[in-house]
């Protein structure tokens, strides 16, 4: 507690989405203490944020100990961390060491459910990153002017099923098609990259379906699209964005929508 205000944590990643977060739950009268991860996390958090404490990928027993320091007692995980560098400046501490020593397989649910259930031992519990901004949700239905046709249908259709098997598996949550062929699966390059390779791939016309994982978990890991989605989308003259309806985060929507209507993008939540 800070006065009479509930704290909040934020453990953050990059994007906007921390500081959207933060921003929200500042206004509803949080106290918000953030853990902000160096080489991924924006600056300007600081700005949103009653405390932020700077750590390395990895330093768990430090997160911990800055939220009992601050009486969080309820926490979210918001922002993306970038897969590359798990793999080179990752620097964990004897916490972290001994969580990751404990894990058969380093699939990204398996990591954050056991990071979960190390800070519930602790007293501090995750909830669900959208808590905050319930307004980012995907509603159901097409977004924008231009509609899938026919033939973008049974292509979303066929994405539909190898993305949901590819998040089974805990790899990735963004397929490419084009005439009901796979050109690109995600894996740890990302969303963005994926759809540059599949777009290079199909020459234009690509449709990119997004979904979450069968057994998504809403605390963390919730997929994403915003402007910079489309945008990289008209760089290889894609023309359909499928993704699912209430487990999807839509940043910059209207502002995703105008532009994708302008460049004869169909956006759709299933």
């Amino acid at each position: 507690m800070a006065g009479d205000r509930e704290s909040i944590g934020i453990i953050a990643g990059g994007g906007k989405f921390p500081l959207m977060a933060a921003d929200s739950a500042r206004k509803q009268g949080f106290h918000v203490v953030a853990v902000a991860h160096q080489g991924d996390t924006d600056p300007a958090l600081a700005d949103v944020t009653d405390k932020i404490t700077w750590v390395k990928l990895g330093q768990l027993g430090k997160i911990i100990r800055v939220f009992k320091e601050e009486g969080v007692r309820k926490a979210l995980m918001a922002g993306s961390i970038s897969k590359s560098r798990m793999f080179g400046r990752a620097m964990p501490d004897l916490k972290g060491i001994a969580l990751i020593s404990r894990l058969a397989i380093l699939h990204d649910d398996g990591i954050l459910r056991a990071v979960a259930s190390e800070f519930a031992k602790e007293g501090i519990e995750i909830v669900s990153s959208t808590h905050y901004l319930p307004e980012l949700i995907a509603p159901k239905g097409c977004l924008t002017k231009k509609r899938p046709d026919k033939a973008q249908e049974e292509d979303i259709r066929l994405g539909w099923k190898v993305a949901k098997e590819l998040g089974r598996l805990d790899v990735g949550q963004c397929v490419v098609i084009r005439n009901r062929t796979v050109l690109a699966l995600e894996a740890i390059d990302g969303t963005n990259e994926t759809i540059a390779r599949g777009g290079n791939i199909a020459g234009k016309k690509a449709v990119v379906i997004k979904v979450s994982k069968p057994d998504q978990d809403l605390r963390f890991d919730v997929p994403s699209v915003g402007l910079e989605t489309v945008e990289v989308m008209s760089r290889v003259r894609a023309s359909v964005l499928a993704v699912e309806a209430g487990k999807t985060l839509l940043f910059d929507r209207q502002e995703m929508i105008e532009y994708a209507d302008k460049a004869g993008i169909s956006i759709v939540c299933y």
